[in-house]
């Protein structure tokens, strides 16, 4: 489902922070805003509407201001008329401390489209403007497991019913690593392929361990234990390995698993869970081997080059 917010509701948490003013089209602020990308409708003032970005918010900045002064006031009406009569548009906004002019006031109304301005410099504006609508807009959902951050990696740990993914947090955490969230971790997907992990408000810095209850992770472990919130950068499923064929696991690493969230790919990795198996620690190590693969080195494939080295030198 596509998430939206209404031009109503930016004004509301963003109105203040953002210098926002409503000029005209007060009944029309539940126009509703489902793109976090802006445009500046440049060509389509001077008259080329092909591949116009209706679906945008539209921004007016002094350089499309200083071209509808160059021009005639016939001209700009008939470009900004045409513009401006998408149904699709969530309202426009005028930066940089520029005075709307008459026309464009006069064709907001035609249309029963907001019209705002601001006193921010253009560039600032769309910068924290875009940061905002990207966070409320971005595409989410819920996993079941738990997420924390090990050496600066964000780590989403998932696994069978009662193998003990929150004991293995727990022992992260006594070895210095930062809990994010306990069962359930809220996903967006940020710009860029971003996969951003949270706790829900109401369990955050809480969690469950059986046979002992809810325990409150910042007084036992301190402030430093938590943390709002981390890229999801590695998935590890922890998977009982009772009446399985131990074979069938990767015992090289060339195999290059992945999971999708949120139509992003994440590098996954199965570890089997057997008695005696320290899986804190081995959560570790596919830490700190998941950021060598970020950084271009891969230990498998290194190997791998060293024995078909020597080969060809026999």
């Amino acid at each position: 489902m596509e998430k939206t917010i209404t031009v109503r509701e930016l004004l509301k948490k963003k109105g203040k922070i953002l210098g926002l003013k409503v000029i005209c089209g007060k009944d029309s602020l539940d126009r509703k805003i489902s793109v976090s990308e802006l445009n500046r409708p440049g060509l389509a003032i001077a008259g080329y509407l092909e591949k116009f970005r209706s679906e945008r918010i539209q921004i007016i900045g002094k350089g499309e201001y200083s071209y509808c002064s160059s021009e005639t006031p016939a001209k700009i009406k008939k470009n900004l008329s045409g513009m401006l009569a998408f149904p699709d548009i969530p309202c426009v906004i005028v930066t940089g401390g520029v005075k709307s002019s008459k026309v464009l006031i006069e064709i907001c109304k035609k249309f029963k489209l907001p019209l705002l301005e601001t006193n921010l410099e253009t560039s600032v504006f769309i910068r924290d403007l875009t940061i905002f609508l990207d966070d409320n807009l971005a595409p989410m959902t819920t996993l079941h497991g738990v997420l924390v951050n090990v050496y600066g990696l964000g780590v989403l740990i998932q696994g069978d019913p009662g193998i003990g993914k929150s004991e293995c947090a727990i022992e992260l955490l006594k070895r210095g690593h930062i809990l994010i969230s306990d069962d359930i971790v809220e996903v967006k997907r940020r710009m860029g392929q971003i996969l951003i992990g949270r706790s829900p408000e109401t369990i955050k810095k809480f969690m469950e361990v059986r046979g002992i209850g809810i325990i409150d992770v910042e007084l036992l472990f301190g402030i430093g234990a938590i943390m709002d919130q981390s890229v999801i950068e590695m998935q590890v499923y922890l998977q009982s390995a009772a009446n399985m064929d131990m074979s069938k696991y990767d015992r090289t690493g060339l195999e290059e698993n992945q999971v999708t969230i949120l139509g992003t790919q994440v590098p996954s990795l199965k570890i089997p869970v057997t008695p005696g198996r320290n899986l804190a620690v081995l959560i570790e190590i596919a830490s700190l081997n998941q950021r060598l693969k970020n950084q271009g080195y891969f230990a498998v494939k290194k190997l791998n080059e060293e024995i078909l080295k020597r080969m060809k030198a026999k």
